[in-house]
């Protein structure tokens, strides 16, 4: 039996998808909406997609809020996806202003319809691309990074994430000519904008890293 990695379930995202690739790398993941479960987890994934006022509306409705804080708060190794990284932040102006779960300093804006040439921009960010680690990650969950052969991912959103504290910021990506974060971290929280379980080999390698099964 493979690494328990706890998925928060709270009807926001494709949840299965993750804990596919999960199993798919050696690891056993377990789709939980139970606080008590997700406190006590050994690793923690809060995956989602769609809207940030839903994925926090959704997680105090079911009692996670506090959990995942708690969680977070333990030490243990914490990965949020897309939605599960942008909720970690302060704020977000996503069809208004919303709290986040206030981990991250900063917050969640629109990606611009205008880059700084006054070049049009496609919104929502859909599709492959690149994505740049903001230092050298000689190890770790980000070590995949340094690779330039597997360092594109499958992103699809229309918000990014600023954190205010640059040590924050662990990688970006360009889009249309505008710099987008891709990851943020600190401490033991890792937050990843892009889908690493649509992302192929290398997203396989880095859920496997978090694992704790990777070889």
């Amino acid at each position: 039996m493979g690494k328990r990695v706890t998925v928060v379930d709270y009807g926001i995202g494709n949840v299965y998808s993750v804990c596919n690739a999960l199993s798919s790398v050696g690891a056993t993941p377990a789709l939980s909406a139970d606080p008590d479960e997700i406190v006590t987890a050994e690793r923690l994934i809060l995956p989602g997609v769609g809207a940030f006022s839903k994925a926090m509306e959704s997680l105090r409705q079911r009692g996670l809020e506090e959990a995942v804080s708690q969680f977070i708060g333990s030490g243990r190794p914490m990965l949020g996806i897309c939605i599960g990284m942008q909720v970690l932040m302060e704020s977000s102006t996503e069809f208004g202003e919303y709290a986040g779960l206030k981990h991250i300093e900063g917050g969640v804006e629109k990606i611009p319809t205008y880059n700084k040439n006054g070049d049009k921009v496609k919104v929502p960010h859909i599709g492959w691309a690149e994505v740049r680690p903001t230092r050298d990650f000689r190890d770790g969950l980000l070590s995949e990074l340094n690779s330039k052969e597997d360092s594109y991912f499958y992103f699809v959103h229309s918000f990014m994430c600023k954190p205010k504290n640059s040590n924050h910021l662990l990688a970006t990506t360009t889009y249309r000519g505008l710099d987008i974060t891709a990851a943020i971290g600190r401490d033991n929280i890792i937050g990843l904008q892009f889908h690493p379980e649509r992302s192929g080999p290398a997203g396989l390698r880095l859920l496997s890293r978090f694992s704790g099964t990777f070889r």
